[in-house]
């Protein structure tokens, strides 16, 4: 470990803080429906879209329609991208690839839909412009904004001083949030980012490749397409799927230190500003900064393992002369702080995006990035999904605050009572339910033990990743399995879809059961949420959760692994 490493992280952790207000702001107008500079321009755009649709945009909807709606948006995106995926040979732009096959493509449309963006393909030998553009680059914007659209909903759930009843109204409109996160927020944002993206040296073309000269006269081959435009939605969005195989470890997506460093940045920017704009949505901002304290030190405290697991380096390694850090599957042009830095943040949102390659991080710096997956995507999180995941810790940690103090417990004047509770434990009991359970059924069929590359304990790890990353709708893989079979390709589209919507749908039935509910103010016998003794709760009723539900799954996989490694047993 170095100081130039932990200066970096410091940086990045102060810089991502700095960016929460501002970021909050904005949010909370689009919020709001408030009035923004962008209107001027966009406002028409807006408005002709609910003309065109016939939306009212001023009209509430139920936690049930708002539900319906959502559902039937994603199934129709789904359908979509898989129509494209398995005609891309006869469409323009196809660049001569081949039509993706059922399950590759019904895999590839639920990893998009459900913002996973999961690759089980190289992007540069399988997917041409087309399909890149029109079905996957279109779901990183709407998927994000659904995201979002969700978070919005929630916040209303817990910001209404008294709806008429649940259903009635009383969480917003799904479509008039859906349009103005889009057109507001990720779009403005998207053009200037790719404008960076292409100054800095990323490509952006219809040309599906361009032929180059070698020092040895032979001709190659290098992919080329609209790189910059997909790379900035992808990082903003928290969506993750990379135009090429290698991510942001591949010099056309991510070409040096500094775009690295806004890449980072751009994950986590959308995410730290919905926690400030929570806190504003219920008047109170502290509330807020609470849950962004006990994100960050969730965050900061897997950022420092992994950094320093990395650093350490293999003892093996060390014994046979080679000393230093572990460099093996990451880049130079970044380093093993900056690889680390990148492995934490991209899985503590909900991104994906990779500049190295987590198969071959030590097994405890391997261990991180599955932790924070395995926590549910919430330090900080994939945009809105994140937020919204952490709330659903908050109702649980403010209910065991409530058994102690031995009264109806309440969170931001809300009463939290039974049917929040157990709808509550319902969305967060699905990515246990199917991260082991998909991992349980690989390790035992033939069709899942094929997959992994290495045997033993990293190959279980490789196993439990991919289901981790596919129920927390990650996308990033241990690279070793091989999951482009026709049982991963079903067993993890199932996973991507149960870990998004059957978490999604709970979360907005506790929305309008929160919108129907009086407001209560604190009084001397509320707990307090938005000091440290709150947010040492949180941060334990979330580790604790975690803990005893994935240590088992963990001890079989990277826990093992590390104790090999230093037992001297490489597998």
């Amino acid at each position: 470990m170095t100081w130039q490493g932990w200066t970096l992280i410091a940086v990045f952790t102060a810089l991502i803080v700095a960016i929460a207000k501002p970021m909050g702001v904005w949010l909370f107008a689009l919020y709001e429906g408030r009035r923004t500079p962008l209107h001027a321009v966009l406002g028409p755009v807006e408005r002709g879209f609910y003309r065109l649709s016939g939306i009212d945009p001023a009209a509430e909807m139920g936690w049930r329609k708002y539900a319906t709606h959502m559902l039937v948006f994603n199934v129709a995106l789904l359908l979509l991208t898989y129509a494209v995926l398995r005609t891309q040979a006869w469409l323009p732009l196809s660049g001569g690839m081949a039509n993706i096959g059922p399950d590759g493509a019904f895999n590839t449309a639920v990893s998009f839909t459900t913002n996973t963006n999961w690759q089980w393909y190289s992007g540069e030998a399988a997917m041409g412009n087309l399909s890149q553009m029109l079905g996957l680059t279109i779901h990183n914007f709407l998927s994000a904004a659904t995201g979002i659209a969700l978070a919005f909903a929630l916040f209303r759930g817990f910001a209404r001083r008294q709806a008429p009843n649940e259903t009635a109204g009383g969480i917003g409109n799904f479509w008039a949030d859906i349009t103005r996160v889009t057109l507001y927020l990720l779009l403005p944002l998207c053009v200037v980012y790719a404008i960076y993206l292409i100054a800095a040296g990323v490509p952006q073309t219809l040309d599906q490749q361009v032929t180059a000269t070698t020092m040895e006269g032979a001709k190659q081959a290098i992919a080329l397409g609209p790189v910059a435009s997909q790379e900035a939605i992808k990082m903003l969005g928290t969506n993750g799927g990379g135009f090429f195989n290698a991510n942001s470890a591949h010099p056309f997506e991510n070409p040096g230190a500094l775009t690295n460093l806004v890449q980072m940045l751009s994950i986590f920017a959308i995410g730290v500003g919905l926690t400030w704009c929570f806190g504003k949505a219920v008047g109170n901002t502290r509330q807020g900064w609470a849950i962004l304290a006990a994100m960050m030190l969730l965050f900061l405290a897997g950022t420092g393992i992994a950094y320093w697991q990395e650093a350490a380096g293999n003892p093996a390694l060390h014994q046979l002369g080679v000393a230093g850090g572990n460099m093996e599957g990451k880049e130079v042009r970044f380093g093993i702080a900056a690889s680390s830095l990148f492995a934490a943040i991209t899985t503590a949102a909900s991104c994906g995006a990779v500049n190295a390659m987590h198969d071959s991080f030590t097994a405890l710096g391997g261990l991180v990035p599955l932790v924070n997956m395995q926590l549910g995507e919430i330090v900080v999180g994939g945009v809105g999904a994140g937020i919204y995941g952490f709330l659903l810790f908050a109702i649980l940690a403010v209910f065991v605050a409530g058994l102690m103090v031995g009264r109806t417990p309440e969170y931001v004047g809300k009463k939290i009572e039974a049917r929040e509770v157990k709808l509550a434990v319902l969305a967060i009991a699905v990515l246990p339910l199917f991260i082991l359970g998909g991992t349980a059924l690989a390790a035992v069929l033939p069709a899942g033990l094929a997959g992994p590359l290495n045997k033993g304990p990293h190959g279980f790890s490789e196993i439990l990743y991919a289901f981790s990353s596919a129920t927390g709708n990650n996308g990033s893989a241990f690279a070793g399995l091989t999951a482009g079979t026709p049982f991963y390709n079903l067993t993890l589209g199932i996973a991507m879809w149960v870990g998004r919507f059957f978490v999604i749908v709970p979360m907005l039935a506790i929305a309008g059961s929160l919108a129907a509910k009086r407001y209560t103010p604190e009084t001397a016998g509320s707990f307090p949420t938005t000091g440290g003794l709150w947010v040492g709760l949180l941060i334990g009723t979330i580790l604790i959760l975690g803990g005893l539900t994935f240590l088992p799954g963990l001890a079989l996989g990277p826990i093992a692994d590390h104790l090999a490694m230093i037992g001297g047993t490489l597998s």
